[in-house]
């Protein structure tokens, strides 16, 4: 009898309602975990940044929410801010804007960003506060979670949770590997 180890797959499937980057017909999908104020999501951002601007034409991002709500308390605000944010048209603004400030995620701060990013500041503080925003950011928390998402960054390539700190090179050899396979099959 042979064992089989479980590789944690992505239970949630990525959809039009996600935020994502890149082609939707891109042969790898990198989904991402994070959490505003975690200091390794800053190095993955950054990372993530770099193969964007490098091969963003040969795969699809997609970010998901996982506020670590117990561990730093201006997760769940960080994360209402970004989809507040995207309500307008901003997302990635934002999403770029609480990652490069590596943790100044107050409330001061975020409400600084949205003027900076020339949000309607008064739809913003209506949409922190709308409670479908909340529970849909805890509702994708629960799916990443069933999906053996424990920390973050937790990335998925293809639906397969991939295992080590999220390296440049590896993505790079990961994507060019995917997109000359699928270039085979075509």
């Amino acid at each position: 009898m042979s064992e089989h180890t479980h590789v944690p797959r992505l239970l949630a499937p990525v959809t039009a309602d996600d935020r994502s980057l890149g082609p939707d017909d891109a042969p790898v999908t990198l989904v991402e975990y994070s959490d505003y104020q975690c200091p390794d999501c800053w190095r993955a951002h950054a990372e993530v940044k770099r193969l964007l601007a490098s091969h963003g034409d040969r795969f699809r991002f997609v970010f998901r929410q996982f506020p670590l709500i117990s561990v730093h308390a201006q997760a769940l605000p960080a994360s209402k801010a970004a989809e507040a944010a995207g309500r307008q048209g901003k997302f990635w603004q934002m999403h770029d804007k609480l990652f490069d400030s590596e943790g100044a995620v107050s409330d001061a701060d975020i409400n600084r960003y949205a003027e900076e990013l020339e949000l309607d500041v008064v739809r913003f503080g209506e949409d922190m506060q709308d409670p479908a925003m909340e529970r849909a950011i805890r509702d994708g928390r629960v799916m990443g979670a069933r999906s053996g998402v424990n920390g973050t960054p937790t990335f998925f390539i293809n639906g397969i949770r991939y295992e080590a700190a999220p390296v440049y090179d590896w993505f790079v050899a990961t994507i060019d590997h995917f997109a000359e396979h699928h270039a085979h099959e075509a």
